[in-house]
């Protein structure tokens, strides 16, 4: 017995608390995909794309996770590169290119190349499938400016190229330690690096395909709206994974990151509400508002969570949610926005809303929130990490350096955007499918419908896609 209660089967750095919440965390934002990016864009699209959306979104994720494993990982967290002088630009611009596939690599404790002074207390397996699930919601993300006429092969080369030449770059500089976290911006869970990367990655992508047939474009009725409601729903309670995972310690922090989470995206939901009753032509509420509402609010506390205390979310909320729907209601009708087809509006509800989130800390964060402790009487040992927005630190620098950031997020992810996309397109023979697949939809390029029609044993070319409302 007492062999058994002093050999503890794990290292003495690891603490199961936060070890078991950062899984759980993990787990919750591989929901967000899978099923709920599924689901939610599944009951978006028209019948005829249902599984054609489906299909992509698990491919990506897939995709994902394999160039996350070979050399994804390492060369957005792992030791930098400093392919120029100490504290210099390409100095903490990408780290190394190599694979997380060793016993020791895995199993060993998890060190970023941020260096952070608090010691992660669980292995690296942990943290390289947190940080996975971040990463493949991304190009998940964009692709839903894209549905109803990108190619299913291009997809297949364009996640795992986007990630490589973009995402793992951006991760790098912001989160793995790179040059602007080392100059000071901050984004706490990734409303820079994955929503505002997504919003413009959608735009430049729609943009280099073209937009859908008109047909579908005039006739876009979403498939089936309770669908859209579970998706919406796993999207919104997986967001505490995203965002309660983020300070990696199952604290104080998190759990204040998981109600400012909730508590920007109810003000989110709700401001969209009132302004379509007040200020939309038919005046009413509608369902697909207040999803907009909600995302709005929960991409743009993202960046925020554990910085800002309540007031601050409920501001975040406010603020992103009336700031979208002025640009979706009316940024839409100009150039060049009226000219890209973006089929969810993802430049609106995370480009948007995540470039509002990022500069809100600037203003907003408040120094009093404890992110991993600070000494006193009540936290013991080093590593105190503070965020002082305008408001509360009377100085504008925090503003300038997300600013600073945005700015590199919004140029580098178009510019790469648009090399992945020209690249791919010349090495499959074109973005698009043809005329007559776009026609039919799923049961043309995948053989295979979201609600058959009884064939009685005939072949799955059923006559069922030729309906007028699915053509």
């Amino acid at each position: 017995m007492l062999y058994a209660a002093t050999n503890i089967p794990y290292p003495q750095w690891l603490n199961s608390g936060d070890n078991s919440w950062q899984m759980i965390s993990a787990t919750l934002v591989g929901l967000m995909s899978l099923p709920g990016l599924a689901v939610l864009y599944g009951g978006l699209v028209r019948k005829k794309w249902i599984v054609n959306t489906m299909l992509m979104v698990f491919t990506g994720f897939s995709l994902t996770l394999l160039v996350w494993m070979l050399w994804g990982y390492n060369m957005a967290f792992g030791e930098l590169s400093h392919f120029g002088p100490t504290g210099s630009f390409w100095s903490g611009f990408i780290g190394h290119f190599k694979p997380l596939t060793s016993a020791g690599a895995v199993q060993g404790q998890a060190v970023s190349g941020a260096n952070s002074l608090v010691p992660y207390h669980f292995p690296t397996a942990t943290l390289a499938y947190f940080q996975f699930a971040f990463a493949a919601i991304t190009p998940l993300l964009f692709l839903g400016g894209l549905v109803g006429r990108l190619k299913f092969k291009a997809w297949l080369l364009i996640v795992p190229l986007w990630i490589t030449m973009v995402y793992c770059v951006n991760a790098a500089l912001l989160w793995g330690g790179g040059f602007f976290s080392q100059k000071g911006a901050v984004d706490f869970a990734g409303g820079y690096v994955i929503h505002l990367s997504a919003g413009v990655a959608a735009f430049v992508g729609a943009a280099i395909v073209g937009p859908r047939r008109w047909q579908d474009r005039e006739n876009a009725f979403p498939s089936n709206l309770m669908m859209v409601a579970i998706g919406a729903g796993i999207l919104w309670m997986g967001w505490n994974g995203f965002n309660g995972g983020g300070p990696f310690y199952a604290g104080v922090d998190a759990a204040s990151a998981v109600l400012n989470t909730n508590v920007a995206a109810a003000c989110g939901v709700l401001t969209w509400l009132v302004m379509d009753m007040m200020f939309s032509r038919q005046k009413k509420a509608t369902f697909l508002g207040a999803l907009n509402g909600m995302l709005c609010g929960l991409v743009a506390i993202t960046p925020s969570a554990g910085w800002v205390n309540g007031t601050g979310a409920i501001l975040v909320g406010l603020i992103s949610a009336s700031i979208v729907w002025v640009a979706w209601n009316f940024l839409s009708k100009v150039r060049p926005f009226n000219k890209v087809d973006d089929a969810m509006g993802v430049i609106y509800t995370h480009g948007v809303a995540g470039l509002v989130g990022g500069l809100l800390v600037g203003i907003l964060a408040d120094p009093g929130m404890v992110t991993y402790g600070v000494s006193g009487s009540n936290y013991k040992g080093e590593g105190s990490f503070r965020v002082a927005g305008w408001f509360y630190g009377h100085s504008f620098h925090q503003l300038w350096e997300q600013f600073l950031a945005a700015l590199w997020i919004i140029g580098y992810t178009a510019v790469g955007t648009t090399v992945v996309f020209t690249l791919v397109k010349w090495l499959v023979s074109g973005l698009r499918e043809s005329d007559e697949d776009l026609r039919d939809g799923d049961i043309a390029i995948h053989e295979e419908e979201a609600f058959p029609e009884p064939t009685f044993g005939e072949p799955v070319s059923s006559p069922s896609h030729l309906h007028p409302d699915n053509v």
